[in-house]
């Protein structure tokens, strides 16, 4: 049998010291944006059970989730999603809590990617979830929370609209099975405009699938909408573009004109979102570090129906941008190296604890000799050497700033 306990799984990797500080600092700039907001922190289980997730409410097929059972037999997932969770512990432990909710999240969720395409299984993700609110005042709220978020870790990304609805008011007028429009959900998401038009191809060439194979297509200003408006009959697709423009005018008025796209491919998991749906681009990283929407339908599996939006954000790939571009701190290296003679080793971790307290960081030494502990502080780049004797004495190890 081959032992596996030197490699991590597919889809994972280790953290190690600099990667850990940059996800720290990314995970601590957005919270503060969070709850300076008004948002406050939960957290949710890592594993649930699997009904919390079926298919059917949360879009993700069963073979994307690592599963396992309980001591009853019971069916468990590690958790792949958030939001999920946080609609249970809303509607559960938060059922008398006055509305609006304002919810904010940082963890790891794990879902499987078949081939991985350079995306992780397991992943850090923070966000927000605004529950019991709807229309505009609450849509620019979340989105404009979304760009202050972006903003402070980066300056280059941008935010790219598009509404749920429009896919939904063309794509039942196709006559094709569930799973044949999924499929061709799924060929839009991804820009496959091969698949697509093969798929399309079989059809009656109606005006709604003209429009559908347009969608991929459909991106960049205002322009967008008004080509999509003059090939469209539809009322209630009419209706999510003009929300559409109000939203993308709203938002030019807070000066974002240069930060807001508008894609009416945008098209993910469409069973699962409502209404308005976003998504947050940076250069540097090859997919969407943010992804949220309006999902007013998702509390009516539990019983209380109520409005909701909200977003996620890959903390991992926000952190990787972050770090190949230095804009995270350095690993801080301890100032003073602290060595005991033999017998003095108390009196030289008390000395350490002068040190933290006066707001320097120092290191107890662990060697038997000072040479030892010279030959450490100048291999890792720490300036200085205390020896705790009879006396304390404080040398130069050489090192240069």
């Amino acid at each position: 049998m081959k032992n596996y306990s030197k490699i991590t799984p597919v889809g994972t990797k280790d953290l190690l010291f600099e990667e850990c500080l940059a996800n720290r600092t990314v995970s601590s700039i957005l919270g503060n944006v969070f709850s300076q907001r008004g948002f406050h922190e939960v957290l949710t289980p890592g594993i649930e059970f699997y009904d919390l997730f079926k298919e059917e409410v949360s879009g993700i097929p069963m073979e994307y989730m690592f599963k396992m059972s309980d001591s009853k037999g019971r069916l468990m997932v590690v958790r792949p999603d958030s939001t999920l969770p946080i609609a249970r512990m809303v509607t559960t432990r938060l059922m008398n809590e006055r509305h609006p909710i304002r919810l904010y999240y940082n963890q790891r969720v794990y879902r499987y990617n078949p081939g991985l395409t350079g995306r992780s299984n397991e992943v850090m993700q923070t966000g927000i979830e605004l529950i019991g609110a709807s229309g505009k005042r609450a849509d620019l709220e979340t989105i404009t929370t979304a760009v202050e978020a972006l903003s402070k870790c980066v300056p280059d990304f941008r935010i790219e609209l598009g509404n749920a609805k429009f896919f939904r008011a063309l794509a039942k007028n196709l006559p094709v099975s569930d799973d044949e429009r999924e499929q061709i959900r799924q060929f839009i998401e991804s820009k496959n405009y091969s698949a697509l038009n093969s798929e399309l191809d079989k059809l009656e060439q109606t005006q709604a699938v003209g429009i559908i194979r347009r969608l991929p297509r459909l991106f960049g200003g205002v322009e967008v909408l008004d080509e999509a408006i003059t090939m469209c009959e539809d009322e209630a697709a009419l209706s999510s573009l003009e929300y559409v423009r109000e939203l993308y005018n709203d938002l030019t008025k807070l000066g974002l004109g240069d930060r807001i796209m508008i894609d009416l491919g945008l098209v993910q998991r469409n069973d699962y979102y409502s209404d308005i749906v976003f998504s947050g681009y940076v250069m540097g990283s090859g997919e969407p570090v943010l992804i949220g929407g309006r999902y007013d339908r998702l509390l009516d599996n539990f019983d209380r129906p109520a409005a909701a939006i909200g977003f996620g954000i890959n903390v991992d790939a926000l952190a990787a941008v972050m770090m190949k571009r230095g804009n995270v701190p350095e690993k801080k290296r301890p100032d003073i190296l602290v060595h005991s003679e033999k017998g003095y080793e108390i009196e030289a971790i008390r000395y350490t604890g002068t040190l933290f307290e006066a707001g320097i960081t120092g290191e107890n030494s662990v060697f038997e000799t000072p040479d030892e502990a010279l030959e450490y502080a100048r291999n890792t780049g720490i300036k200085k050497l205390t020896i705790v004797g009879e006396e304390i004495k404080t040398i130069d190890t050489g090192v240069e700033s």
